[in-house]
């Protein structure tokens, strides 16, 4: 409960014990989650910067032990590693381009009133259907095989070109800017496209960042379609190479891995774990500050 007070003719906000409390013990929750969270990333960081010896006795707790660098060294002499991170890269780039750009081009026109676009019911519904009823995986498979998309770039970024979740998200968005804005840049002349990109886009900054967050999470992680739709491993993403390095597959040999004495195959793999885990903790900071904007729906935004 929150108490009002005036003092020196200013409104100011008091809390109650119960609030103040709650807030006290919200806050050691959340902190005691993040640690539980940040645990086990510490923890693969910490194993892939000890000791081949130190990790088999099961030494290796929140710090090195045995501190070296002999897995990374490993990890940058390793060609089938970057040949995968550089698959999973340009996936990221061409996927993410395409779920924006379709994106917000079929959000914009299902924001419209039923008055402008007669046919958005039926899209609507149409779209929320295809959601919740999907094809599943043998039809996807042989639509991709029929297209001859075996071993491309666009067996990983097709199939999924348009999230619906994402159109729904940001057509909602769209849907409660004032009327009265794009009504002003129609008396002035604007035609739907001006009125498209100069106006709506910069307005729909946030929920724009947050499903080119989405988008990316998506791309980035995805492993399954990698290993049903390629058949040379060498066009394999980056979590898939790295599925397969775990399930100790046709991918790598553990022989392979042992070049000295400092490193074994558990610290290889943290290495190459933690490594494709760092673009995610670069890029997630900047945009989460887009989240609590992108993903409120029903408030009005200016």
């Amino acid at each position: 409960m929150k108490i009002y007070a005036v003092s020196d003719g200013k409104l100011k906000k008091s809390r109650t014990a119960g609030s103040q409390i709650f807030s006290i013990f919200n806050a050691m929750f959340l902190t005691l989650l993040a640690i539980i969270c940040a645990f086990p990333v510490i923890h693969m960081f910490s194993v892939s910067l000890s000791s081949q010896s130190a990790v088999a006795a099961n030494q290796v707790k929140l710090l090195p032990v045995g501190f070296n660098l002999a897995s990374y060294h490993m990890v940058a002499k390793r060609a089938a590693f970057w040949t995968a991170f550089g698959v999973s890269v340009k996936r990221v780039i061409v996927g993410v381009v395409i779920n924006t750009v379709l994106t917000v081009l079929m959000a914009y026109p299902l924001s419209k009133s039923v008055r402008e676009f007669p046919a958005r019911r039926y899209y609507v519904w149409l779209l929320i259907f295809a959601m919740i009823f999907d094809g599943g995986l043998i039809p996807n498979y042989l639509q991709v095989k029929n297209l001859n998309l075996f071993d491309t770039i666009w067996a990983l970024v097709l199939p999924g070109a348009v999230p619906i979740y994402n159109v729904i998200l940001v057509m909602n968005f769209m849907k409660q800017l004032p009327d009265t804005i794009e009504e002003a840049a129609e008396v002035d002349g604007a035609s739907y496209f001006q009125r498209f990109t100069k106006i709506i886009l910069p307005l729909c900054k946030p929920s724009i960042a947050t499903i080119i967050l989405f988008s990316f999470l998506s791309h980035w992680n995805g492993w399954f379609d990698g290993k049903i739709y390629n058949n040379n491993t060498a066009n394999y993403p980056l979590q898939t190479y790295l599925q397969a390095l775990i399930a100790n597959t046709d991918i790598t040999n553990s022989s392979e891995a042992i070049e000295n004495a400092l490193t074994n195959v558990k610290t290889l793999q943290a290495a190459q774990l933690f490594l494709t885990m760092l673009p995610i903790l670069v890029i997630y900071p900047f945009l989460q500050k887009y989240f609590t904007k992108g993903l409120t729906i029903g408030a009005v935004k200016g």
